[in-house]
């Protein structure tokens, strides 16, 4: 299947009538419908009914929406749970997955409650416990399509310090990016918290990125267009693909089966790779 593009995944609070509305507008990739770290303990009724509502509504176009719960084992998940089954989400994130026990009940419960067979799940891996349990918690369901980095809640846990090279999350973000590739799903990375330092918000885009994430979770509207641009190949990265690809055909018309590109070695694995990029330009292009 051709590479669904995740570059920019915006968190909506459920309570905020406007911030819901004026998402819909947004050019992100994907929204979450947040239930959880956003709203106050007595406003979680009203806001799981205003979420519902939401996402029913439509008018989403081309962005993925997805619901956050709060975690099954507090007062609110799963009944959280069982509305988002029928909400017409594309997703259900699940908060602060330390075990795959977690990912399995969740998937019963959306089950029991009728949810369609494509209703996906994405886990949030944000504790000292989820990292260590990453790949236990990537094979734990058919489901389950993302891992979504938890940076704010592992610093803490973690006792370390934010600081803008991020070297205090980097051993987890590795661990949860090869979980997940292992597992063939997409990968999250963690929020930037900062709203004012904008070239530390793109250096983490690019850090991001190289390491291999298909995008990143944000917290406010500014910060979608430089995601979108980061987490996207340019116009000099689809071009040199398209190279790659021609070169290796023509070579093995000549049946050859390696060649040589601008003075580096082109295998099957290079252009597999430019391939991807290549379907991830066209996909991003097709949503105008």
């Amino acid at each position: 299947m051709p590479p669904r593009p995740l570059r920019s995944v915006l968190y909506v609070p459920a309570s905020n009538a406007r911030a819901l509305e004026k998402a819909r507008t947004l050019p992100c990739d994907a929204v979450i419908v947040d239930l959880e770290d956003a709203v106050a303990p007595m406003a979680k009724p009203a806001a799981r009914s205003a979420a519902v509502a939401a996402i029913r509504g439509g008018g989403w176009g081309h962005r993925l929406v997805a619901l956050r719960v709060n975690g099954l084992e507090t007062p609110w998940g799963l009944a959280d749970v069982a509305v988002a089954a029928a909400s017409g989400a594309h997703a259900v994130v699940l908060p602060k997955v330390e075990d795959a026990a977690a990912v399995g009940t969740a998937d019963r419960a959306l089950g029991m409650h009728g949810a369609p067979a494509e209703l996906e799940l994405w886990a949030m891996i944000e504790t000292p416990r989820g990292v260590l349990a990453a790949a236990e918690i990537a094979a734990a369901s058919p489901r389950l399509s993302c891992l979504v980095a938890g940076t704010s809640d592992l610093v803490k846990d973690l006792r370390a310090r934010h600081t803008p090279s991020r070297l205090e999350v980097l051993p987890a973000l590795g661990l949860m990016l090869l979980a997940a590739r292992a597992a063939g799903l997409s990968a999250l990375d963690g929020v930037h918290l900062d709203l004012q330092d904008d070239a530390g918000f793109e250096a983490a885009c690019r850090q991001g990125r190289d390491l291999g994430f298909d995008g990143k979770t944000l917290i406010h509207p500014r910060t979608i267009d430089a995601a979108n641009r980061l987490f996207a190949p340019d116009a000099a990265e689809v071009a040199a693909a398209r190279a790659v690809i021609d070169a290796h055909a023509a070579a093995q018309a000549r049946g050859e089966g390696v060649t040589v590109v601008d003075g580096r070695l082109v295998e099957a694995l290079h252009v597999e790779m430019a391939r991807r990029t290549v379907a991830l330009a066209e996909a991003i292009a097709a949503r105008g």
